[in-house]
């Protein structure tokens, strides 16, 4: 059972005037107790996320089904392209109301930044300059303060799309001085805010024009310039890709049963202990791991996820919630202290937006846990339970009184 640790008075929550942000420097949306470290090295005990879609939606109703669920933070991913019109013109009306309903909740958010403008990468993808980028993340932060709690730095950059249709040593160059510049212009105006690497793509593909080993991909990262990158974030994104496999299984000991896709470390959650083995090689182990994209795949009619049509409801809610409690009971380090430090399922209510554009059996509506209707799956109310026993073993929720 976890150990409860005190918690500071929390500090004044900002607010927004006008979609723009006054008194952002401190956030209640944030751990209170960590603001004193100066940074957010680490998370005492692992904490529930959930992938959302808030763009031109119901977010009020996203929002409280995440409470609901007991998720305490959500992960958004905005497109910088379509943000920054014209280099240095950035509109951020639509961001300016999802950061608006989402600052009066008690969820904490974090944002994952993709495609850059066409003007800075003729293909969207990482830039070779990474000086707009930082000026990008500066004013996002200049804006939102302590309403954006963590960025994640890109999304898979160890995938060629990500970077012009070509995955090399230069492509990993050109990402790590993007995080690198990311996280000083983010770190001088909010020292308080995490800064995330980007989650490589769960793959041992090793193809110039398709991808790079997500294992491969993270060495060459963490060798850069004779390991610089390493003091330039404060958590690694990870992506278990999980296929049709039960999160305790791993290939070759104890495979999985869907042929096809059980053949390779990628195929399955527990993936997550390699990319921790890596950290630990390389004297990364203090840093926490965050799945900022886990989760199963259900009936579907999209072409590479077939995978799902093997997955019932039911299988999707068990193996979610046994991945929850396997990461909250046995992926700790050596002192007992969790090594993951927030797990965000993917997702939330993709099913409703894909039934709006007629299609509610995509494969992204299909990893959802609401169903195109708005109605809970068997995940969500799985969940429910899970998180509030977790949460009181925790000490984040008191328990119930007794009936006299």
């Amino acid at each position: 059972m976890a150990v409860t640790q005190p918690v500071a008075t929390p500090p004044p929550v900002p607010t927004l005037e006008s979609g723009l942000i006054v008194d952002a420097n401190t956030s209640g949306q944030v751990s209170s107790d960590l603001v004193g470290l100066g940074n957010y090295p680490r998370i005492d005990e692992v904490e529930f996320g959930v992938v959302s879609h808030l763009f031109y939606t119901d977010r009020p109703r996203v929002l409280t089904l995440t409470e609901i669920a007991g998720f305490e933070w959500v992960r958004q991913q905005i497109h910088w392209k379509d943000i920054e019109a014209s280099p240095g013109v950035y509109y951020w009306d639509e961001v300016d109301k999802i950061i608006a309903d989402t600052s009066g909740t008690n969820i904490k958010l974090l944002i994952s930044i993709v495609q850059s403008p066409s003007f800075y990468d003729e293909t969207n993808g990482i830039p070779v300059d990474p000086k707009p980028f930082g000026n990008f993340v500066a004013d996002m932060i200049n804006r939102y303060g302590g309403l954006v709690t963590a960025v994640e730095i890109w999304n898979e950059p160890n995938l060629a799309i990500e970077n012009g249709g070509k995955i090399d040593d230069e492509a990993v160059a050109h990402y790590a001085e993007m995080l690198m510049e990311g996280y000083r212009r983010i770190k001088e105006i909010r020292p308080y805010t995490y800064v995330v690497v980007a989650a490589p793509s769960s793959t041992g593909v090793n193809d110039v024009n398709l991808a790079m080993d997500d294992e491969r991909f993270l060495r060459k990262l963490y060798e850069y310039r004779g390991g610089i990158v390493k003091n330039f974030f404060d958590a690694q994104g990870v992506h278990p890709g999980a296929a049709a496999n039960p999160p305790d299984t791993m290939w070759p000991d104890k495979p999985g049963n869907p042929v096809g896709w059980n053949d390779h470390p990628t195929h399955y959650f527990r993936h997550v202990e390699s990319v921790r083995n890596i950290m630990v090689e390389y004297g990364l182990a203090e840093k926490q791991i965050w799945l900022t994209e886990y989760g199963w795949a259900t009936q579907n009619n999209t072409l590479g996820y077939e995978y799902g049509n093997v997955v019932s409801l039911e299988d999707q809610a068990k193996y979610i919630g046994d991945a929850t409690q396997m990461v909250y009971e046995q992926y700790r380090d050596e002192t007992g202290r969790s090594w993951i430090g927030v797990m965000f399922l993917w997702n939330m209510n993709f099913a409703v937006l894909w039934q709006q554009e007629g299609n509610p059996m995509h494969e992204q509506a299909s990893f959802g846990i609401l169903n195109p209707d708005w109605s809970p799956r068997p995940a969500f109310i799985a969940l429910q339970g899970i998180h509030l026993r977790i949460k009181r073993e925790q000490g984040k929720i008191p328990d119930p009184e007794p009936e006299p």
